[in-house]
């Protein structure tokens, strides 16, 4: 079980508001509530609500340590409420109901905001993210998300696939190998070989570049969306092999292009970072929450 969870961690893969509100620089007092499903840090005063989601093998307390959000987020009356569920890439529908029970639960039981809701999540979490606010505005939720970001996601699971697959024909390191060899096992098994056809990973992906598919999140029109990422391409040539296409970061430039495209460009902002991904034990990885400005961020969600 300890095996598999190392190789499922290695799965790499400005809308202005007509008024800007000053971000507050004094922490007010807060309440911290810890379970097995969520680390909830509720702010005395309420203006919203930040739901985070974790990467595929990591967990709420290591999303509060990875991204420095708690501290500016209570500064300006944002409860976080960042959850545990992790080890997912895509949501089934029953996994999708499911999880809405839960948060309106959650949410009613500590008497958080139900509308001022921004959600967000890093690498896999993005795209629970996407998929979990599309659902709630299509299903009428009591909690309504205002808009949704995402940090260096593996938003196209078809494109992942063959990601995979070139990087086994590249056998170039250890980590690349067993990331690709779970990725691909995994796939083949959920979804098929694309060669057979590829409608299972449309229905279950956020974004699917190679027939510019995005029907699960036609429910996103109105929101705000945020799209994150640092294309370090020295960093991944240098440790993967890897080339720009190969990237999340592609994915998630095509995906703006599209969502641009499809809903207009006021609400749609891509992010792109230079020299921002270092994990917090000081590590230099690209992939990682560091590349979200975090004052920026709250920024965008108070105008």
């Amino acid at each position: 079980m300890r095996t598999l969870i190392i190789i499922l961690a290695l799965i790499i893969v400005s809308c202005k508001g007509q008024k800007k509100k000053s971000i507050l620089t004094k922490r007010p007092p807060s309440e911290s509530i810890i379970t097995s499903e969520y680390e909830l840090i509720k702010a005395e005063k309420q203006k919203g609500l930040l739901i985070l989601f974790p990467c595929f093998p990591c967990d709420a307390k290591n999303t509060l340590s990875e991204f420095k959000i708690s501290d500016i987020s209570i500064e300006n009356e944002f409860s976080i409420l960042a959850m545990n569920l992790n080890q997912r890439l895509f949501l089934t529908q029953i996994e999708k109901q499911e999880l809405v029970e839960q948060l309106e639960k959650i949410v009613s039981e500590n008497n958080l905001p139900k509308e001022n809701v921004f959600i967000g999540g890093f690498s896999s979490g993005g795209n629970v993210s996407l998929l979990i606010s599309d659902y709630l505005i299509q299903n009428e939720s009591k909690i309504q998300p205002k808009g949704v970001f995402v940090v260096d996601s593996p938003i196209d699971l078809l494109a992942l696939y063959k990601t995979a697959q070139k990087n086994l024909k590249i056998n170039f390191s250890q980590p690349s190998i067993q990331e690709a060899t779970w990725i691909k096992n995994f796939f083949d098994k959920e979804f098929g070989n694309p060669k057979d056809g590829i409608t299972n990973y449309e229905n279950n992906s956020p974004f699917t570049l190679e027939t510019q598919n995005i029907q699960n999140l036609r429910n996103l029109k109105n929101l705000k969306i945020r799209l994150y990422t640092e294309p370090d391409l020295k960093w991944w040539q240098e440790n993967r092999k890897n080339d720009y296409e190969d990237l999340n970061a592609y994915y998630l430039k095509k995906l703006s292009d599209k969502l641009k495209t499809e809903f207009g460009s006021k609400n749609i902002e891509f992010t792109e970072t230079k020299n921002r991904g270092y994990r917090a034990n000081g590590e230099r990885h690209p992939h990682s929450w560091a590349v979200v400005n975090e004052k920026n961020l709250i920024k965008w969600m108070t105008e």
